[in-house]
């Protein structure tokens, strides 16, 4: 048939054409951008997935730059520690040389005395002056905050971590479920014969043993019970074991023998050397099985509801949520069932390791002040002190003759700083330094998934450019034939 108002062969021909023409700039874009999907209509379902895959990575990326600073702040806390250290372990020396009062005079002690002043001091400036970025390291600003500590029962508080959450504070529960115990040995002072009671009944050579040492002590027969608790605690001090009357107005009451402190690292021993003392016997409790030595016991407690480590009168809880060391008194201690509450009002360090905001991806991090008047923590007579207790003028100085407490502050305040130390380094080591690798292989992988997804392969689209480009000139080929045919018409009209 010979039609000339519609050209069908001309519109196929057009169409064919434009949808070649379509494809052949398509491949020209994919060739010009590199990427397979440039909106949406490329690929729908990959443009949702890709894009997924580009937020994600863009979180990894700042997660890992995250870390990285969050390892600096740690270096660089480090790197003021390291300072504080070497300044407590001059005071050390300066201690140990001051206790030699039979070869240094008074003045030299004063001189001691006064570099001791000087490097407190300078502990105390450098925990003040510690700062990264506009951030106080060491001054207690990146402390965790408490309130509602019942000091009768909980003397001190290390918050090493704690995680909120949405809640604006932590409650902390503490109830003691086992009490901590000195090692203790029982001699009685009851005997047969009635007139002998309260008293050593023949010549006897004592070993006393404890965690400071071994001495010896000899009682002649006749020594009363009062006298062996006398002779004892003058050297207490040598052997980490005191006595007492087991009733201080009744010397047949029977003798106990203690160790200093608490916990089963304490023991005390107590047996007869050599000839003599067939009477002596000792026991754990009055009344109880017969030994010579003893162990104490660590309190144990419960966290909100986790079991914690206990170690003497300290209790510690290692969780995700929520890490601390409490210093117990020697009352809570001792009171099973006792407890007590207190919250974590805030403060801390938070460092966000991972490419979501959650807790999970989270770890919080508490840094104590090293200040002279928060380091040092030592329990003596009753009363909490600190390493500034040995300046000149305070409790513990070595102008009072505290040479022995002040030591003993000195070596809290040096395994405080090196356990904050250990605790930094270990962060850095096995948090934020895998925490880094393990991101960056994240990276890697799924930018090669988004990549597989979105990114144009350049071999696939140059062999279809190359027919889309064969297809677009047939296709102009064919329409101007189609055209062209149109015009035969003509030659039925003579």
């Amino acid at each position: 048939m010979a039609r000339i108002n519609t050209n069908i062969s001309s519109l196929v021909a057009q169409r064919s054409l434009a949808q070649n023409n379509t494809d052949l700039q398509m491949r020209l874009q994919r060739l010009s951008t590199g990427l397979r999907i440039n909106r949406g209509a490329d690929d729908p379902a990959g443009l949702i997935v890709s894009e997924r895959l580009r937020s994600e990575i863009k979180g990894l990326n700042q997660a890992v730059s995250n870390s990285e600073r969050a390892s600096s702040v740690i270096a660089t806390t480090e790197g003021y520690l390291t300072e504080v250290s070497d300044l407590l372990n001059s005071i050390r020396g300066l201690i140990v040389e001051a206790a030699n009062t039979g070869a240094l005079s008074q003045e030299e002690i004063e001189a001691n005395q006064l570099q001791i002043d000087s490097a407190i001091e300078s502990i105390t400036r450098i925990s003040n002056t510690a700062s990264f970025a506009g951030l106080q390291l060491l001054n207690g600003a990146m402390d965790y905050l408490t309130s509602g500590i019942a000091t009768s029962a909980i003397a001190g508080v290390t918050i090493q971590g704690a995680q909120f959450g949405t809640a604006s504070n932590i409650a902390v529960n503490v109830e003691v479920v086992s009490s901590a115990q000195t090692a203790t040995l029982f001699l009685s002072g009851a005997y047969t014969d009635a007139t002998a009671n309260g008293t050593i009944l023949s010549t006897v050579t004592l070993e006393i043993a404890g965690t400071l040492g071994v001495q010896t002590l000899q009682f002649v027969s006749g020594t009363s019970f009062s006298d062996v608790v006398t002779a004892i605690n003058l050297i207490k001090d040598a052997t980490g074991v005191s006595a007492a009357l087991a009733s201080a107005s009744n010397q047949s009451s029977g003798l106990n023998f203690f160790s200093t402190g608490f916990g089963s690292s304490e023991f005390v021993s107590v047996k007869k050397i050599g000839e003599g003392g067939d009477f002596f016997s000792v026991q754990d409790s009055q009344g109880g099985t017969t030994l010579q030595r003893d162990e104490g016991r660590d309190v144990t407690a419960i966290i909100n509801g986790a079991l914690a480590l206990g170690n003497g009168l300290e209790v510690s809880l290692d969780q995700p949520t929520l890490s601390l060391e409490l210093m117990l008194t020697q009352d809570f201690a001792q009171q099973t069932g006792s407890v007590k509450s207190f919250r974590i009002t805030g403060g801390g360090a938070t460092f966000q390791l991972g490419p979501r905001i959650t807790t999970t991806q989270q770890v919080g991090f508490g840094l104590q002040s090293v200040a002279a008047s928060r380091v040092g923590r030592t329990m003596i007579g009753g009363t909490m002190n600190f390493l500034d207790s040995i300046r000149s003028g305070q409790t513990n100085s070595l102008l009072e003759g505290r040479a022995q407490q002040a030591a003993s502050i000195l070596e809290n305040a040096v395994t405080e700083v090196s356990v904050l130390r250990g605790r930094l380094g270990a962060f850095e080591r096995n948090t934020l330094q895998t925490n880094v690798r393990s991101l960056q292989v994240g990276i890697e992988n799924m930018t090669a998934s988004e990549s597989k997804i979105r990114d144009a392969d350049f071999a696939a689209e140059t062999a279809a450019l190359t027919r889309a480009q064969i297809l677009a000139q047939a296709g102009t080929s064919v329409l101007a034939t189609a055209n062209a045919n149109a015009q035969n018409v003509l030659s039925l009209l003579g």
